[in-house]
């Protein structure tokens, strides 16, 4: 079987999970548990991309016997899958109770109304959980004794992984913190200006592309293996650029500047925080 021949078991299920959320939620015009979806979607490719020879054996061929233990496993197969699990708890649990303590997600307020545009939204969260995701599910198809051992390449981009997660949990949390002082009547600014949202008016989404750098980063000394085609580590850098591309000029920060501007677009303050504080790198450019 080939090295991308693997990769279909996990596609199926991504896939898959992905349309039996849409039959459910999108009759029932229902957004709510969108980004718990997802949440799931990633939970379970992630694991079954690990598992599925195992799974295979004992569910298919019927060959009993329990699964294997995590010792079994290459170490950049147990730190790449423990990087997605942890960041998909963090960031799912907030986004999925952000959402149903909202009691619903203002994105899908008329999307929802449009049956078949709904339906492509979760085919496209199918979509981006195996784009982002490649360079795990790679590494997690291929046999543990043939990933190279760590080294200082890998624990740098461990490095990068874990200083963007911080980067991005340090960045909404200080959000939260900030309108729970709103609410609070503890101040009256419009919007937040202060802490990481100083150097950057989008720190969270910067977090995010660092994060998905550093995994791809810990991947690519597998992935430059001979179990995979020329050209493999290229193909997996797709993980960052599609998630920068998202953030940067689709779904992230676009309409967030354009929704910025229509509220505070009068306001000195707002016109002041855009003229000093990149939108986006925070040693990048204003625009």
């Amino acid at each position: 079987m080939s090295a991308f021949s693997r990769l279909l078991p996990t596609a199926i299920n991504s896939y898959a999970l992905q349309a039996l959320f849409a039959l459910i939620f999108v009759p029932q015009q229902n957004e709510t548990y969108y980004d718990l979806g997802g949440a799931i979607g990633w939970v379970s490719t992630t694991f079954l991309s690990l598992y599925y020879p195992y799974l295979k054996a004992k569910y298919w061929e019927g060959i009993s016997g329990p699964l294997p233990a995590l010792s079994t496993f290459a170490p950049r197969q147990l730190l790449l899958t423990a990087a997605v699990g942890i960041w998909t708890i963090r960031l799912g649990s907030f986004l999925a109770m952000r959402a149903i303590k909202a009691g619903g997600d203002s994105r899908f307020d008329k999307i929802k109304q449009k049956p078949g545009t709904f339906a492509v939204y979760w085919f496209a969260q199918a979509t981006w959980i195996m784009a982002v995701g490649l360079p795990v599910y790679l590494c997690n198809a291929m046999p543990a004794g043939l990933h190279p051992a760590l080294g200082l390449r890998d624990f740098a981009a461990l490095g990068v992984y874990a200083g963007s997660l911080l980067f991005e949990v340090i960045s909404d949390r200080q959000k939260a913190a900030w309108r729970r002082a709103k609410d609070a009547k503890e101040h009256d600014e419009k919007f937040i200006t202060s802490g990481l949202w100083s150097i950057s008016r989008h720190p969270n989404y910067v977090g995010e592309v660092g994060i998905w750098t550093g995994i791809w980063a810990l991947s690519t000394a597998s992935l430059k293996s001979n179990f995979f085609p020329t050209g493999t580590v290229a193909l997996a850098a797709i993980s960052p650029l599609f998630t920068w591309f998202l953030l940067r000029k689709v779904s992230g920060v676009p309409p967030l500047e354009r929704a910025g501007n229509k509220k505070f677009g009068s306001d000195p303050k707002w016109q002041e925080y855009k003229r000093s504080v990149p939108v986006f790198w925070p040693w990048g450019s204003l625009n």
